[in-house]
């Protein structure tokens, strides 16, 4: 099946990289906006939804305040991940957040879409 690397990117009105980087690099931080609980034991995250669903993703790369790469476990695909960096636009002084993820080329619309609700939830949940 043909998979699509999908790009997107966010203006965020925040003012703060400490809380941005929180909100997407540590467990409370993600709980607020990405999924119902996180757990995280050095390199290996697990995300919780509902009362059954999870996945385990190992941080593949990481930089402070500027982005953190996840793969998924139990991903067929070895080389693909999910990406959530965040970049500053230096004239606005607003950030950025920049995800990158990959999808079947099926899929794709529905994963944008995902994101695009993510996203403004974490817009909601710090006040960006």
């Amino acid at each position: 099946m043909e998979r699509q690397k999908i790009h997107r990117e966010y203006l965020l009105n925040a003012t703060s990289k400490s809380i941005l980087w929180s909100a997407i690099s540590t467990p409370t931080g993600l709980e607020g906006w990405f999924a119902d609980r996180v757990q995280s034991d050095d390199k290996t995250v697990t995300f919780f939804w509902g009362k059954t669903e999870h996945r385990d993703a190992e941080i593949i790369a990481v930089r402070a305040f500027s982005f953190i790469r996840f793969r998924w476990l139990d991903d067929e695909y070895e080389r693909e991940y999910f990406e959530l960096k965040m970049t500053n636009n230096e004239l606005t002084n607003d950030f950025v957040l920049e995800v990158t993820d990959f999808a079947a080329v099926d899929e794709v619309n529905d994963l944008r879409e995902l994101w695009d609700s993510q996203v403004d939830t974490l817009r909601r949940t710090c006040g960006f």
